[in-house]
């Protein structure tokens, strides 16, 4: 006869594996304050000035780094964020393109093509430019505050686990219930 512990033991493994997965998903980076604009550089680059001057926060994989005498500018291929504000670069297709303004130099060997970065800033207006040989409406964010992501920042909420279940049988006629459960 099953004690009720056994039979609440699936139960319980169950809730502390959903804890665990949970517990292992980074906060946010950037508080999303009132007024920030939940858009894609795609909407802006349809209808730039109704988005002029309005905080987002966007990001996407480096295409490119390009500096200026007084800034630098990082082109982007956005992508939807997930809830810890990463880019989901393996879920998702690319949401448009946009440029990233950094004030000061930007070593274009820390930001090389493919890496992740997330930015928080305000819209500043657009720039006509090319993708190949296509013309090519690149959004402009005036750049407040960005966060190049690590290859280990970008596993973290995403762990492997496993979880097993097993029934055994003890001398003396008793017999038990294990539950198992790994993260890694």
């Amino acid at each position: 006869m099953m004690t009720r512990f056994a039979r609440l033991l699936p139960s319980l493994a169950v809730a502390t594996l959903l804890a665990l997965v949970a517990g292992c998903a980074p906060a946010p980076i950037y508080t999303v304050a009132p007024g920030t604009a939940i858009i894609t550089p795609t909407q802006v680059a349809q209808t730039p000035e109704q988005y002029q001057n309005q905080t987002v926060i966007w990001g996407g994989t480096v295409v490119r780094v390009e500096n200026f005498s007084d800034h630098t500018d990082v082109q982007l291929l956005a992508y939807p964020l997930d809830r810890s504000q990463r880019p989901r670069i393996a879920r998702d297709k690319g949401i448009g393109r946009f440029i990233a303004v950094l004030p000061g130099y930007v070593e274009p060997l820390s930001l090389p093509p493919g890496s992740p970065v997330t930015v928080r800033g305000t819209l500043d207006g657009v720039h006509a430019g090319q993708v190949g040989e296509a013309s090519y409406v690149f959004p402009r964010v005036k750049v407040e505050q960005h966060h190049a992501w690590t290859a280990e920042e970008m596993r973290q909420g995403h762990p492997n686990f496993s979880f097993g279940m097993g029934v055994g049988v003890g001398s003396g006629g008793r017999s038990g219930v294990g539950v198992g459960v790994g993260v890694h």
